[in-house]
């Protein structure tokens, strides 16, 4: 977490991670929005992050004290937000 702020912390690497994974989706979701990214190639990116957040950890991330909106814009929290949390079931929870 030093790489991103010089600031004492017991953020773990995983946090750390997270923030890259989330980095990387949006990335993908701005470059769908700019039509660089075919729709096929959208629909991976889309079960992707889909899997990532009912599989994995990084919805407990997301929806923990991230200060999202410090690291990604309104656009693509909305996205995760109403189309990625809202559309997903935790398998865990079935």
């Amino acid at each position: 977490m030093k790489i991103f702020s010089n600031v004492e912390s017991d953020l773990t690497e995983e946090y750390a991670f997270t923030y890259h994974v989330l980095y990387t989706f949006a990335h993908a979701y701005h470059m769908y929005q700019r039509k660089v990214v075919s729709d096929n190639e959208w629909t991976g990116w889309l079960r992707r992050m889909r899997n990532c957040f009912e599989q994995g950890k990084i919805s407990e991330y997301w929806e923990s004290d991230l200060e999202l909106e410090k690291w990604f814009d309104p656009a693509f929290e909305d996205f995760i937000n109403n189309e990625i949390v809202r559309n997903t079931s935790p398998k865990q929870k079935m």
